[in-house]
């Protein structure tokens, strides 16, 4: 079945944009990002910046995300997907990543989640002029499965807290 992303969620403020890979089936049934109750996303952004109360209703929490100059998106548009596994991504097609730098040129870091993120960016994008002044950060997903260095929600708090120099300065 073929799945498409959401519009990201971005203003001027932006200085970070954290790129999944594509929406899960739970995100797509809720048509949010990390639309799965148990997935660590919201909680970490909401922990790195001091409120361990994270609000229930997302738009307010995509306010608090843009009050912190973060932004979302995911590095496909579109693919081919059984299920909410990355490993089951097929015939991805990428998003259109030079344009939204061009737009928004106040960006200075990429935070993927995951690695699969990761690689599909390097796919289509390495090397590529668009991206020379944004720092590229490998984070680990914020999916609550467990990894051997993963384990909790404080484990990928201290991962991700590599971003909050870029959101703040």
């Amino acid at each position: 079945m073929r799945i498409y992303s959401f519009p990201p969620v971005i203003d001027e403020r932006a200085r970070v944009l954290i790129l999944g890979t594509a929406p899960s089936v739970k995100s797509l049934e809720h048509q949010q990002f990390y639309g799965h109750p148990q997935n660590f996303m919201w909680r970490i952004i909401y922990r790195l910046f001091n409120n361990s109360d994270m609000d229930p209703v997302y738009e307010n929490r995509l306010a608090f995300l843009k009050e912190h100059r973060l932004a979302l998106w995911d590095v496909i548009e579109s693919c081919e997907r059984e299920g909410s596994l990355d490993v089951n991504i097929r015939a991805e097609v990428p998003q259109k990543l030079p344009e939204l730098v061009a737009d928004y040129p106040e960006l200075r870091c990429f935070a993927f989640n995951g690695a699969k993120a990761y690689d599909t960016f390097h796919k289509f994008y390495r090397g590529h002029e668009s991206f020379k002044q944004i720092t590229l950060l490998k984070l680990p997903s914020s999916s609550p499965i467990p990894t051997p260095k993963m384990r909790t929600l404080e484990d990928r708090v201290g991962a991700w807290s590599a971003i909050v120099p870029y959101a703040t300065n």
